[in-house]
């Protein structure tokens, strides 16, 4: 039960009545007429127990823009309904105009569409629908609330794709020049072409020297559909902040170019992504789909209070690929982090794989330590200083196992990871 402004109103108008017969009787004569009118209004009113409810399947959502969701009100009963429809939602998922004020006559279906702007990525729930049902006279409603399932997911936003324009054309560029030397595995034959100097003696073909009457060498290109594994930590040090933003989510964002270059590359690219348990895995997706499943693959992924299982997450890299592929893991440079957990995996990892390390770094931390003006700033910048000391160790030590570290902030560290693909396939090290 609820009463509408109207009935405090009628209240307020019987002060006529008590200013001409100011009497108790007076008083409560005009109470007791507001009440009954109520409970008439009340009696009068729809049940909310007649309504049917149902949700359509809500479409999903990049993060940051704006879906909706429909819910289906039929009035089963023989009368017409007046009243308010809350279509409540999970304040993270955006939902803005979320009562509906609707008049439906007996027997008809409404459609209400509540607009959805999710703030944060993931599965946002509905929350539940409460009908209230106003009388004729509109001085009190039958409510009722009602759990209404209900979903939008809210996708990854994928920011860095206005890198991928000037990336496809560096690796358009980089598949067109028409020989490409590289020493070791992972070439594919390309063609013939006469010997100049400087050319690797190791790359004549002496059969065709034989023929043509002058040497001749062999050209290589780089091989095609080489493999690609992004790993995703999903552990306690993806949930920092950087920039207001997790540093999952900017992973994410890096491991989303990366994969649309790699693919448009002819590179086959599996993820997995995980902390003391493999939570998400994508394999063998076709060049077509695989952002789309990368896609529905992290929008659930939230970071776990827990440490990171490098040797589950390297078990998994085993069971995806026996083959030499680019494993490219996306966690944090954190020193205590990696000495304890990663360092002893690496070497099974580098033996096998070529590794590159891909970090968000803090902005704050060199702006920190740039400033000194005061003394609880300069307590600030030391500390700032051991900080980033640390990371530059931990990269060193890092280097020295054979893995290539990757350290930028949230905004550039798509693009530089993008470019060391590139730098890779440039030099045939794929």
């Amino acid at each position: 039960m609820a009463v509408s402004g109207r009935l405090p109103l009628l209240l307020l108008a019987g002060l006529v009545a008590v200013v001409l017969q100011p009497t108790r009787q007076t008083v409560l004569a005009w109470v007791g007429l507001c009440l009954a009118l109520t409970a008439l209004d009340l009696l009068l009113a729809v049940s909310p127990r007649r309504l049917v409810l149902e949700r359509e399947t809500s479409a999903q959502v990049r993060l940051g823009a704006t879906g909706s969701t429909a819910l289906l009100v039929t009035n089963s009963g023989r009368r017409t309904l007046r009243g308010v429809v809350r279509d409540a939602w999970q304040p993270s998922a955006g939902a803005a105009t979320d009562r509906h004020r609707v008049r439906i006559e007996a027997g008809e279906r409404r459609r209400l569409t509540t607009a959805l702007s999710p703030t944060r990525r993931g599965d946002r729930l509905a929350d539940r629908v409460t009908v209230r049902s106003y009388g004729p006279l509109g001085l009190g409603a039958r409510q009722r609330s009602v759990d209404v399932g209900g979903a939008i997911r809210a996708l990854p936003p994928f920011h860095s794709r206005k890198h991928l324009p000037s990336r496809l054309a560096a690796l358009r560029q980089l598949d067109g020049r028409s020989a490409v030397r590289v020493r070791g595995q992972g070439t594919e034959f390309d063609s013939l072409r006469d010997y100049v100097e400087g050319d690797d003696v190791r790359s004549i073909d002496w059969r065709a020297t034989a023929r043509r009457q002058h040497a001749v060498v062999r050209t290589w290109q780089p091989e095609r559909d080489r493999r690609v594994i992004l790993v995703l930590d999903t552990s306690r040090t993806s949930a920092g902040r950087v920039e207001d933003m997790p540093r999952l989510d900017s992973e994410m964002d890096a491991a989303l170019l990366l994969a649309a270059l790699a693919s448009r590359a002819g590179d086959r690219v599996d993820l997995i992504a995980g902390d003391r348990w493999v939570r998400a895995r994508v394999t063998a997706a076709s060049r077509t789909t695989l952002l789309g499943d990368l896609v529905q693959a992290m929008a659930p992924l939230e970071p776990a209070l827990l440490e990171a299982s490098w040797p589950t997450l390297a078990a998994a890299i085993a069971d995806t690929s026996r083959r030499r592929a680019l494993v490219v893991l996306l966690t944090a440079l954190e020193p205590a982090a990696i000495e304890e957990s990663l360092l002893p995996t690496l070497a099974t990892l580098t033996t096998h794989h070529r590794v590159v390390l891909a970090s968000v770094s803090d902005p704050a931390l060199t702006a920190m330590a740039a400033r000194r003006g005061t003394t609880a700033e300069v307590f600030d910048a030391a500390a700032a200083e051991r900080t980033l000391a640390l990371r530059q160790r931990t990269a060193a030590v890092l280097g020295r196992l054979g893995v290539t570290v990757v350290d930028a902030p949230p905004e550039d560290l798509p693009p530089r990871l993008a470019d060391h693909y590139l730098l890779l396939k440039s030099q045939g090290l794929l």
